[in-house]
């Protein structure tokens, strides 16, 4: 029985992202089979930008753009904004996270496209939105997790508020751009006409406060930060081993008489003051007290072991270089190690979307900075030698 295509197989994406929140939401079309040209200024992605300074190679910019083509286009050329609209027309999806207004006041905005092309998805990535009274205010990851309220519970309650170390609101932000490309080609597939689609990394983020915001509606106030406990559950916290940390936390009784025999602690069922989760997370400090005696008695990995064995939800405090080297997602192949022309010998990544019956598609090394001028100008949009090389003597491309 032969394999089904990938699900996006056959789409044709033009991507204008930059950074992260576009290029990995084209980045997920691509490696669910989507044919995606990324599409940069001869300045390049600020995020190639890097390496094009004397910074050297970016991994960033090689693990978002894996799998793309990549061609160079001036838009603030009239001829430069000719090339968007044809390639428009012929495209399914174009993507891109400028601050909003930006391709409008050039000209190639989501109107002039559509009107190129009904059936065009286009997509638009922004901190806040396309709409609304801060629309226009500047945003990068850590001031949209300020404006969310993602910081005001992150850290230490005698400390400052935190940002999150991974970049978070761009991530979420080009998941959920994938998710409504993706909700607005069903659409397509029923009425015939594409349509615009845009989020904001800030509402992104919202929903990730769910927790925090039961807690604050119970409460009638937001509480002080707690690190890494959690205001209604213990033990529920990381915890310092012998060697190393483990992250450790009981939600049901079940797994609470569980650690209790991983413990071999029978005798903290007598206690009072830990009958039930409301009791422990009262006297947290004692709870948080008896668990770090344990854990610090033992390796790391045998807190772990133990914790397992009677159903405690654990994990080991891995540093990057462990879960580079990850067995686990590298026999599934969402890690891969690769000999890349640029960047020496690095670990990739694939996507964490399975389309089972699908195979993978093999990782191949993004585009350097116009790398496909010819094939997609030439080949794909029909322009010859002359008009390639006139438009290179332009600055067009």
């Amino acid at each position: 029985m032969s394999e089904r295509p990938l699900p996006l197989d056959g789409l044709l994406v033009l991507d204008l992202g930059q950074i992260y929140q576009g290029p990995y939401a084209t980045f997920l079309m691509a490696q669910a089979g989507a044919n995606v040209i990324k599409v940069e200024t001869k300045k390049a992605d600020p995020l190639r930008r890097r390496e094009l300074v004397g910074d050297g190679p970016s991994l960033p910019f090689a693990l978002l753009n894996s799998n793309k083509r990549g061609v160079t286009l001036n838009l603030k050329s009239e001829r430069g904004r000719e090339l968007l609209i044809a390639m428009a027309k012929r495209a399914d999806v174009l993507v891109e996270n400028f601050a909003p207004g930006v391709l409008d006041r050039l000209g190639v905005g989501a109107a002039v496209l559509r009107t190129a092309n009904p059936r065009l998805i286009y997509a638009s990535g922004t901190g806040y939105g396309l709409s609304g009274p801060d629309r226009d205010r500047l945003a990068m990851d850590p001031t949209v997790q300020a404006a969310a309220g993602v910081m005001s519970i992150t850290g230490l309650a005698d400390g400052p508020p935190l940002r999150s170390g991974p970049a978070i609101g761009d991530f979420l932000g080009g998941v959920h751009l994938y998710g409504a490309v993706v909700s607005a080609l069903y659409q397509r597939e029923r009425t015939g006409q594409g349509a615009v689609v845009e989020v904001a990394m800030q509402e992104a983020l919202y929903p990730t406060l769910a927790s925090d915001l039961g807690l604050f509606h119970r409460a009638g106030h937001q509480e002080p930060r707690r690190g890494n406990r959690h205001g209604g559950l213990a033990p529920y916290n990381v915890y310092p081993a012998k060697t190393g940390h483990v992250a450790l936390l009981c939600i049901t009784e079940q797994q609470w008489q569980g650690l209790m025999s991983a413990m071999d602690r029978p005798d903290l069922a007598e206690d009072p003051r830990l009958a039930t989760n409301l009791e422990r997370a009262e006297h947290v400090d004692l709870v948080d007290e008896i668990v770090e005696a344990w854990a610090r008695s033992l390796d790391r990995d045998e807190v772990v072991r133990r914790a397992q064995r009677h159903g405690v939800p654990s994990a080991p405090v891995r540093d990057l270089a462990e879960v580079m080297s990850d067995p686990h997602m590298h026999e599934r192949g969402m890690l891969q190690r690769k000999r890349h022309r640029d960047l020496g010998e690095v670990v990739l990544m694939s996507s964490p979307l399975r389309f089972h019956g699908a195979e993978r598609r093999e990782l191949v090394e993004h585009p350097r900075i116009g790398e496909h001028n010819r094939e997609v100008y030439g080949s794909w949009l029909g322009l010859d030698d002359d008009e390639i090389a006139e438009l290179e003597r332009n600055g067009v491309i």
